[in-house]
């Protein structure tokens, strides 16, 4: 069965601590689940859990730090959930890098922390969590996010982070079906400019991937990105998302800055497309 209400379910969320995952877990809290934050950074961690300090809110949140793209970690991770709690009910694959800089400086390094990050993170989350969500038999529901630099063609220095966050979306789209059958819901985040800190890229890159990485100047011109006042706030975004999770909403859109750029990308491929079978493809 697929999630109807957050009272007495427990939510996962990576990426949790600060930006849009902590927007999500408040609204979440608010609305009766239980929530484990799990973010690399401990820093955030504690300034997070300040946040929920009082009110009787610091009793339905805990904290664990986690590098999403450690699969011994992960599974250590699930297995601690499973546990204490019986398996999770909501996963929230959110934890993401918003890598830039010049593609043709681009190196391995800089593909295997972007993909590492991005698309390996959610896999984890699915390949650890499915599981224990299938076997408990509560049903659940799974969020991962996205991006709708996923969804329009972007600048060449941004290839990384949309080809990342796009195999997020066809990922999500192809397993939804499937895993509904099973009671597990599933949607894709596709957020626009939201206050976060995935501009601090380069903080969160381990240190083997920072040597030979063609990004490093880009990068720390990032991190001195301001954050836009008219930005949308996380909390904001948490309530679209725990609206989605009751709705098994596929795609949860924050904006709609981009809808132009999606309807052309959209009616380019269309207009590509032959209106009858190819006649090489029937074999004549």
């Amino acid at each position: 069965m697929t999630i109807t209400e957050f009272a007495g379910r427990t939510a996962f969320i990576t990426g949790g601590a600060s930006g849009i995952g902590l927007g999500i877990a408040k609204v979440l809290v608010e609305r009766g689940a239980r929530v484990v934050i799990a973010d690399l950074r401990q820093d955030h961690i504690d300034k997070a859990l300040a946040e929920f300090s009082g009110g009787g809110r610091s009793n339905a949140v805990s904290a664990l730090q986690l590098d999403v793209t450690s699969r011994a970690a992960y599974a250590e991770v699930a297995a601690r959930m499973l546990a204490e709690f019986g398996g999770i009910d909501i996963l929230v694959n959110n934890a993401g890098v918003g890598l830039e800089g010049p593609i043709l400086k681009a190196t391995y390094a800089d593909y295997d922390f972007g993909f590492g990050v991005n698309i390996g993170g959610v896999i984890n989350g699915f390949v650890e969590f499915l599981p224990q969500m299938l076997a408990h038999g509560r049903g659940g529901h799974v969020v991962s996010t996205a991006s709708l630099a996923a969804e329009v063609v972007m600048p060449a220095h941004l290839a990384i982070y949309a080809a990342s966050k796009a195999a997020v979306c066809h990922y999500c789209e192809a397993v939804k079906g499937e895993l509904g059958e099973q009671g597990i819901g599933v949607s894709i985040l596709l957020p626009g400019p939201i206050k976060s800190n995935i501009h601090q890229a380069q903080q969160n890159r381990p240190e083997h991937l920072r040597s030979g990485s063609g990004f490093a100047e880009s990068e720390a011109q990032l991190a001195r990105r301001q954050v836009g006042d008219n930005w949308m706030e996380p909390e904001q975004v948490g309530h679209l998302v725990a609206d989605g999770i009751l709705a098994n909403q596929t795609y949860i859109v924050t904006h709609g800055i981009f809808k132009d750029w999606q309807r052309a990308r959209a009616q380019a491929v269309l207009d590509a497309t032959p209106d009858v079978e190819n006649a090489a493809v029937r074999g004549i």
